[in-house]
């Protein structure tokens, strides 16, 4: 590489971490103010203050802080990385720019295990009491990627394969949590609307530290990946031919996928257009090579899933909107754009 190419490459390296920390920056920002709004509003200097030093701070102020808002709004930053790593996965091991999570119809045989619990009080794990209706839910997600890993195996696992056999998923699964909300009572009707909505305000420590631990032990798996990621852009013949086994890549990255989704689905419900948007995002700004696109798809998905949060206390005061309304009202212009835009020359 002569002189004048490796300056050139060193400037370009700059800009995306650049990119990196701007958007950083911004996620602290949107974090912050999240903690800020609600029916109480408080300053940034409260808010700063009660993270930092808890026990100098109001009583009254510390229990909003610590108890209802850091919860959520750190819930929010981490289901947004979590969808955005997941639709980044999603895109490439498909080869699809309009691929998501929820194609592979995820979501809802989560809706559909979490309804289950809601109406018939079925739990596939009776002794999980607190979690009831997450861990169906996480539960049933896996089921329908086991369904789909054991077909895909079966077919060599051909991106078609696995986005044919999730839309079979999606219908399958659609149609039972039809035949579950038709046979409901209305109140059992409203939970699982309430639940298919989407919203972060059931979070608390619990569920945070549970979703924590598994996007920590998601992202070192990926990390190990990004080169043979980066290669399957290129096409399967050509990452064959560096090496790459192009099959047991696509399998592992559909069942982190999956892992991923059920865990966002299972604790705040249904909240589309994260996974469709935030990479997209990432691939305009830093491009294809995944050491930068899958961090930048990440830190998208979590400064658009917290700042739906701050404007979903804001839509209507003193009422928290349900954030997958807020979340689908933002990815259905984008999406409609990018099918009628003839500029894709990114992808």
């Amino acid at each position: 590489m002569n002189v004048k190419a490796k300056t050139a490459y060193k400037g370009i390296t700059r800009k995306k971490y650049l990119f990196l920390l701007s958007i950083s920056a911004a996620i602290v920002l949107t974090f912050i103010i999240d903690v800020m709004t609600g029916p109480a509003s408080l300053s940034a200097n409260d808010v700063i203050s009660t993270i930092l030093f808890p026990a100098y701070s109001e009583p009254s102020v510390q229990v909003i802080v610590w108890t209802f808002r850091l919860p959520i709004a750190l819930m929010a930053i981490v289901i947004g990385i979590a969808l955005g790593l997941a639709g980044a996965i999603m895109q490439t091991i498909l080869d699809n720019p309009l691929a998501s999570p929820y194609t592979l119809g995820i979501s809802a045989s989560a809706g559909f295990g979490a309804a289950l619990a809601i109406v018939l009080g079925v739990g596939v794990l009776p002794f999980a009491d607190t979690l009831f209706v997450p861990v169906n839910a996480f539960v049933f997600s896996l089921i329908s990627c086991m369904a789909i890993y054991g077909i895909a195996r079966f077919k060599q696992a051909t991106s078609e394969t696995i986005v044919l056999t999730g839309i079979a998923v999606l219908f399958l699964f659609n149609s039972l949590l039809g035949l579950l909300q038709y046979m409901a009572n209305p109140e059992q009707v409203q939970a699982i609307v309430f639940w298919l909505f989407g919203s972060l305000t059931k979070a608390n420590w619990t569920t945070l530290g549970i979703t924590v631990g598994i996007v920590l032990v998601v992202i070192p798996l990926l990390a190990m990946d990004v080169w043979k990621l980066t290669a399957l852009r290129l096409g399967d013949d050509k990452a064959r031919s560096l090496g790459v086994n192009v099959e047991r890549i696509r399998i592992k990255g559909l069942i982190l996928v999956s892992v991923l989704t059920a865990t966002a689905v299972a604790f705040v419900g249904t909240i589309g257009f994260i996974g469709l948007v935030a990479p997209h995002i990432a691939r305009m700004l830093v491009g294809e090579d995944h050491r930068y696109f899958l961090p930048f798809s990440a830190l998208s998905g979590a400064f658009i899933l917290s700042a739906a949060s701050i404007f979903s206390k804001a839509v209507v005061p003193g009422i928290i909107f349900p954030i997958g309304i807020l979340t689908s009202l933002i990815g259905i212009p984008f999406f409609v754009w990018l099918l009628l835009s003839k500029k894709r020359g990114y992808w």
